[in-house]
């Protein structure tokens, strides 16, 4: 019995000091809107969305061209026909997400962990992927079509995401 309580308390302890919570305060930009929330808007273009989360939502169609996305997050999200013109996306996160179909021409990936998220039909000219973590059969479907450069960092499409 006591071997079972310092167990747990040591496995306590080492999961707080690995994660520990966050001491932020509430904000608009750390609402999580997911599967049950019903979206009721999707056109989010041009606004200041920093840090916020979308989480297993259909955002089919949904327009984001312009918007301020740094560090959000797309999580298990259905991207499909979604218009990420322009959209600045650095240190963002895009796990499991589904992008088809989609504008991301100009958009800026820099930093952006992007894993198991497929790349269908998706039109990349002049996005910057600069250190952005993608899985490398997408990264190979995405140089098939890269080009272009991105007008706000300067930054050549391929280049950025280690095309050959």
């Amino acid at each position: 019995m006591n071997y079972w309580r310092v167990v747990t308390s040591l496995v306590l302890a080492m999961v707080l000091f690995l994660f520990p919570a966050s001491a932020q305060a509430a904000s608009s930009s750390s609402i999580t809107r997911s599967a049950g929330d019903e979206v009721q808007v999707k056109d989010f273009a041009g606004q200041s969305l920093v840090g916020t989360e979308f989480t297993n939502l259909d955002l089919e169609n949904a327009n984001f061209s312009n918007a301020d996305l740094r560090g959000g997050v797309f999580n298990g999200t259905v991207l499909e026909g979604v218009n990420l013109h322009g959209v600045d996306f650095s240190n963002g996160i895009a796990y499991l997400a589904k992008f088809k179909n989609a504008d991301l021409t100009d958009a800026i990936f820099t930093d952006a962990m992007m894993l198991r998220s497929i790349f269908d039909n998706v039109d990349v000219t002049g996005a910057d992927f600069t250190n952005a973590v993608l899985d490398g059969v997408q990264v190979k479907k995405l140089c098939t079509k890269a080009s272009g450069v991105n007008s706000k960092t300067g930054v050549d499409t391929r280049e950025s995401l280690g095309c050959k």
